[in-house]
């Protein structure tokens, strides 16, 4: 078998209705992976995309909504997408735009990812791919919360890799740059932050979801094997910059 396949492999996909999770999903289950797209809203399109694919609805406004999930079915491949993002200047960010967004994106993570390990380690196997961020390393713009949340999730990411990965755990994260989905549309739709985005990337060009995607499926592979706690950045070169 290609170190590269999913072959038997059950993978569950947290925000798999659009973007990055959809394209994450449908690169995993081309991969050969038996592929659950889960989500706050609908991701019938997505299953549509997958061979033998099923939905599950999970709305991580409640940090704590995948706490059963794994205890009733095999999942090999866990990969944390799901987030949300919310935009205002650092002095006038609201308490509820905090919760909601350290909430989704990083309480929700460890409890999902808690979960997973509860079923996990007594069959010492499995692989976590986190999605962090650019901005797990940079500050970025009017952001505060999610700045907070993906640095976290890069923390997250290498204590569970320190702590499971000798009891066949492998826990990894992937840092998009700027990609072409729902959360930058903002971004995409103002010129003069375009163009300035687009400027300091050598690739030249915004990210597409798919070039996610594939770095999901290597880490969840055989391939992947050696590698424990690394926050991969797959950004078109914006950080070499």
């Amino acid at each position: 078998m290609s170190p590269f396949s999913l072959d038997g492999q059950t993978a569950l996909v947290t925000g798999a209705n659009t973007g990055i999770g959809q394209a994450i999903a449908v690169a995993m289950g081309q991969a050969g992976a038996h592929v659950i797209c889960a989500g706050r809203s609908s991701c019938t399109e997505t299953v549509g995309m997958i061979e033998g694919a099923e939905e599950m609805a999970l709305d991580f406004a409640d940090p704590m909504a995948a706490r059963d999930v794994f205890a009733d079915r095999k999942v090999d491949i866990l990969v944390n997408n799901a987030g949300i993002i919310r935009r205002e200047d650092s002095a006038d960010f609201t308490e509820a735009d905090w919760d909601d967004v350290m909430d989704v994106n990083l309480k929700a993570v460890f409890f999902t990812c808690q979960a997973f390990a509860k079923a996990a380690l007594p069959r010492g196997a499995g692989r976590i791919v986190n999605i962090a961020s650019l901005l797990s390393f940079q500050g970025g713009i009017r952001v505060p919360s999610y700045t907070a949340s993906k640095h976290g999730v890069a923390g997250l990411t290498k204590i569970l890799a320190n702590e499971w990965a000798a009891k066949g755990i492998g826990v990894n994260a992937i840092a998009p740059g700027y990609i072409a989905t729902n959360n930058t549309q903002a971004l995409r739709d103002d010129p003069e932050r375009s163009q300035a985005i687009l400027d300091r990337i050598p690739a030249g060009r915004w990210g597409d979801p798919e070039d996610i995607a594939q770095t999901a499926v290597f880490l969840a592979a055989p391939a992947a094997r050696y590698i424990h706690g690394a926050v991969l950045n797959v950004d078109g070169g914006w950080l070499a910059r």
